[in-house]
């Protein structure tokens, strides 16, 4: 019964998050914004949110290991899974931002700042306040950074409503909230029944689980040629996990951080960001880079599993 909630409660997740995800695009591209800076800001945002819930959830429940660890496996997912993805499958990869000069940093920042609140075992409230900031400096650093000329001049010509954009925010919220908080109970109630550590369901189960708006929306974007959104969002969700979903779980309760049990995992998702500044630097946009992403992913499962 378990497996059967928290399935129903990840689809909740998903089509909640894609309503809104889906209206938030709808709103940014009202107001002119840029396809990279879409996807690094609205989107990214949505497709974070069922980790925003789901590791809010969890840390208001007392379990820090799923509220962490979901954010340390989406980090890799996102990477290395769906970016990995999108070089496989998208004819051509040409971002029209300079990635590597602009953007290539934000990958960096959220995880070395985390790695410095959390080496005292803790993420405090004040840790989690100085995350919100951080996530206040990307917006102001990505709105000042917004170019006009990067703009797709077809979505400016959808039809936009306001009464059916509030709607669908509104619904895709609640199906959000709500499918958080069964997927939580669920996924603590597996762990403990198999005998399997809260980390481990966190980093695999639960960030796969979360991380599938990221990659249903970066695969289609990858498939439909607009890289620029697709990236953007991978790069935007990685911020916005470190800085909204870990300081508002913070800020609820302050999370413990096992750097000691958990090295590998937390190693890997910093050095597949690192990964990712390089591919920017050297411009290696190709289907090379993504073998290469995805293979890091198997040897992360593998290492994490044994």
């Amino acid at each position: 019964m378990d497996i059967l909630i928290f399935i129903i409660s990840m689809a909740a997740l998903i089509y909640g998050a894609d309503f809104v995800i889906n209206q938030s695009e709808k709103i940014a591209v009202h107001f002119n914004i840029s396809s990279f800076v879409i996807g690094a800001t609205l989107v990214a945002v949505g497709t974070s949110l069922p980790e925003m819930a789901v590791s809010m959830s969890a840390s208001a429940k007392g379990s820090a290991d799923i509220a962490v660890a979901n954010v340390i496996g989406s980090t890799i997912f996102n990477i290395s899974l769906v970016l990995g993805l999108v070089f496989l499958l998208a004819k051509k990869v040409q971002p029209k931002r300079d990635l590597f000069a602009k953007d290539s940093a934000w990958s960096l920042f959220p995880i070395l700042v985390f790695i410095l609140m959390g080496i005292d075992g803790k993420l405090s409230m004040i840790d989690g306040i100085l995350f919100l900031f951080l996530m206040g400096a990307y917006l102001l650093f990505l709105i000042d950074s917004n170019s006009m000329d990067e703009i797709d001049e077809d979505l400016l010509k959808e039809e936009f409503n306001w009464s059916k954009t509030a709607l669908l925010l509104i619904v895709g919220f609640i199906f959000v909230i709500i499918g958080a908080n069964f997927a939580i109970e669920s996924a603590t109630s597996i762990a403990r029944s198999f005998g399997i550590s809260e980390w481990i369901i966190g980093l695999f189960l639960v960030a796969f689980g979360t991380s599938l708006p990221e990659l249903m929306i970066s695969v289609k974007s990858a498939i439909n040629n607009n890289t620029d959104l697709a990236i953007g969002n991978i790069i935007g969700s990685n911020v916005a996990n470190f800085t909204m979903v870990l300081g508002l779980s913070s800020i609820i309760n302050p999370l413990n951080v096992d750097f000691n049990s958990y090295f590998f995992d937390i190693s890997a998702a910093f050095v597949l960001s690192l990964m990712l500044v390089f591919i920017t630097a050297n411009k290696l946009y190709n289907k090379s880079a993504g073998i290469a992403l995805l293979i890091v992913l198997g040897l992360v499962i593998q290492n994490s599993l044994v």
